[in-house]
């Protein structure tokens, strides 16, 4: 018989999920079946990412002769990596420990000499932590297109396309720097559909599209106008980025399909009837939020026992000026929604991003059930906190944040809907 109670029993498959996406585990797997190069020279080892102190860390264990290592993760995650360069930086806007990150990424691959092999460990976040302008460009520059994209509702993956074409890292800018030195990538995955070229922008992959597309999806979504004058002329320019000559032998070792399956696995042993509803619940949140309610639904009342969930990354474009996140505003809105339309069962919500970080605040998202819309009301206005995209203000109103702490890996998100007979 399930545990009725639904919100441990929600943290239980959440962390089912995240270990799942441990990323020295992930390592430790790739290389039994892909082993680290041996080459005449050194290995070069360069990890960029949420995940990357101990992707390292993990694939330090497997090397024996000379080599270099260096680590770019962001300040939540204090791990050390005995014997590497170290790197902390800004996310999600770029910051300058994170220039000066991507300064000594680009000195260590262009140090790289055909004996040499580059290992790059890359996980989500990879994109803002080590931002390297292009000729002409400026870490403010950097800053103004991320705050531009992060707002305009686009996905992760369009804005990937556009970062790459800013960056001199960025859509194959770690083989392009590294040539003639041959790189091997070991890619944790954050993005829906595992496309390579979207993870932390694709630095060891050909980029997603061009100048010229990147500008015309800016114009598209009305950003623009908003970027800075140096930006424009960038990406106006008749030139494009030269693809990278030299291709990587890149390895997927973890995505957000393999922790949807944990927790699956993990809801299935508590006792639940349990069905992945969706693996790609991506798009704007208020249209997620019907989905996920239509799927509560769905379910007639006397139903046993059961845990849908989803996998994914949905979007928020901004009109308000509060704070919160794409969980947190899912989860709130889902809330909204039942309290007009009742599920007519006993519920609970989870919407969590795998790396413990929802937006520029500390929860992860939110947990959300049938009495949080009221208890939110009991202390402000509900509807005026949505409006102005305050759902961290709000799922603290009602005691309904989910709180991990940095969690050192990024697979994107996992929601759990579980659900019972009243």
């Amino acid at each position: 018989m399930p545990d009725p109670d639904l919100r441990q029993t929600a943290k239980v498959l959440f962390d089912a999920a995240i270990s799942r996406a441990d990323p020295a585990a992930a390592v430790t797997r790739a290389l039994a079946d892909h082993p680290l190069p041996q080459p005449p020279g050194r290995l070069l080892l360069i990890a960029i990412g949420k995940a990357a102190p101990a992707m390292l860390s993990a694939a330090l264990k497997h090397v024996t002769g000379p080599h270099e290592a260096l680590c770019v993760t962001h300040p939540e995650n204090t791990a050390e990596v005995p014997g590497a360069q170290m790197h902390r930086a800004g996310h999600p806007v770029p910051d300058a420990a994170g220039l000066a990150a991507g300064r000594a990424v680009i000195e260590i691959l262009q140090g790289a000499t055909q004996q040499d092999h580059v290992i790059a460990l890359i996980s989500g976040g990879g994109s803002a932590l080590v931002p390297a302008p292009a000729p002409g460009l400026t870490l403010a520059d950097k800053v103004t297109l991320n705050r531009a994209l992060l707002a305009s509702g686009l996905d992760i993956v369009q804005m990937n396309m556009v970062r790459q074409q800013v960056s001199q890292l960025k859509g194959g800018g770690m083989l392009r720097l590294a040539a003639p030195a041959p790189v091997t990538g070991y890619l944790l995955s954050d993005v829906i559909g595992d496309d390579l070229r979207a993870i932390a922008s694709g630095p060891t992959v050909a980029p997603i599209g061009t100048r010229s597309e990147a500008r015309a999806l800016l114009q598209q979504v009305g950003a623009w106008n908003g970027l800075t004058q140096a930006l424009r002329d960038h990406l106006s320019a008749d030139t494009e980025t030269d693809a990278p000559n030299i291709p990587a032998a890149n390895h997927l070792i973890g995505s957000n399909g393999q922790s949807l399956s944990a927790a699956a696995d993990a809801a299935k042993a508590a006792g639940f009837a349990t069905t992945i509803v969706s693996d790609r619940l991506t798009g704007d949140v208020a249209d997620a939020a019907q989905t996920v309610l239509a799927a509560a639904l769905s379910l007639p009342a006397d139903a046993p026992p059961t845990a849908q969930l989803f996998g994914g990354e949905t979007t928020v474009k901004l009109s308000g000026t509060g704070k919160g996140g794409r969980n947190q505003e899912l989860a709130l809105r889902l809330a909204a929604l039942a309290e007009v339309t009742p599920i007519p069962r006993r519920w609970l919500f989870l919407s969590g991003g795998t790396d413990g970080r929802d937006g520029p605040v500390d929860a992860a998202g939110g947990i959300v059930d049938p009495s949080t819309w009221a208890r939110i009301a009991a202390r402000g206005d509900a509807a005026a906190l949505l409006a102005n995209n305050d759902s961290n203000a709000a799922l603290a109103l009602a005691n309904d944040l989910l709180i991990t702490g940095a969690t050192g890996t990024n697979v994107a998100d996992i929601q759990i809907l579980l659900s019972m007979p009243i």
